[in-house]
C-alpha cells in the first residue's frame, strides 16, 4: 500500500493512536504522530503538556512548525496521527484518506485517566480545556472547525477494541486503494 497516505485524526482519547499504529503496520505503512512531536517539544522546552498548550496560544509558531513539519510527511506510504492532518491535507490538495476516529466523552475521559495515571475528575478538566485550546487556535490560525470537516471514514471507538478499529480502518484503506493483499 505504498501508494497510500492515511490522515488519521480524532479527539484526546479515542485510541486513534494505538488503532493508527496497528493500522500502519498491518498497511506496511511508516507512522508518524504529531502528538508525540508536540509532547517532544513541550518536554524539550522543558514543560509539562498543559502548560505548553498554554504557551502555544501566544506563539503561533509552535503550532504552525508542528503543523508543516507534519504537512513536509504527507507523502504515499505513511500514516500522519495529528488532531488536523486530514483538514490540511485537503486544504492543501494532498491526496489522502482521512479517517476520524472518535469515542463518547466519558470514555476517552477514562482511557486518558487511567494511561496518564491521574484522577478522573483532574482528566475532564485538564481535557476540556486543551479542546478548547485547540479549537481556538485552529479557528484562529487555520479557520479550521473541525467538527465541520467531512471524513471520508469516521469509526467509533467506544466499543471497539483497538483492534477492531484498525481492522476498519485496513479494510476501507484497502477498499479505496487496492493493491497487493488488498480488494476493489
Amino acid at each position: 500500500m505504498s501508494a497510500l497516505l492515511v490522515a488519521l485524526a480524532g479527539p484526546p482519547g479515542s485510541g486513534k493512536s494505538t488503532a493508527g499504529r496497528l493500522a500502519a503496520e498491518r498497511l506496511a505503512l511508516d507512522y508518524r504522530s504529531a502528538g508525540e512531536m508536540f509532547r517532544a517539544e513541550a518536554k524539550r522546552q522543558g514543560m509539562e503538556l498543559e502548560a505548553f498548550s498554554r504557551y502555544a496560544e501566544q506563539h503561533e509558531e509552535v503550532d504552525r512548525r508542528l503543523d508543516d513539519s507534519m504537512m513536509a510527511l504527507a507523502k504515499p506510504g505513511r500514516l500522519l496521527d495529528g488532531r488536523l492532518v486530514g483538514a490540511l491535507c485537503r486544504r492543501r490538495a494532498i491526496p489522502s484518506l482521512y479517517v476520524v476516529v472518535t469515542a463518547a466523552p466519558e470514555v476517552r475521559y477514562r482511557r486518558l485517566s487511567e494511561r496518564d495515571r491521574r484522577p478522573y475528575d483532574e482528566t475532564v478538566r485538564a481535557t476540556l480545556a486543551r479542546e478548547a485550546s485547540e479549537r481556538e487556535r485552529y479557528r484562529r490560525y487555520y479557520g479550521i472547525d473541525l467538527d465541520a470537516e467531512h471524513p471520508d471514514l469516521t469509526v467509533d471507538s467506544s466499543t471497539l477494541p483497538a483492534e477492531a478499529v484498525a481492522s476498519r480502518i485496513v479494510d476501507f484503506a484497502r477498499s479505496q486503494h487496492p493493491g497487493p493483499g488488498g480488494s476493489a
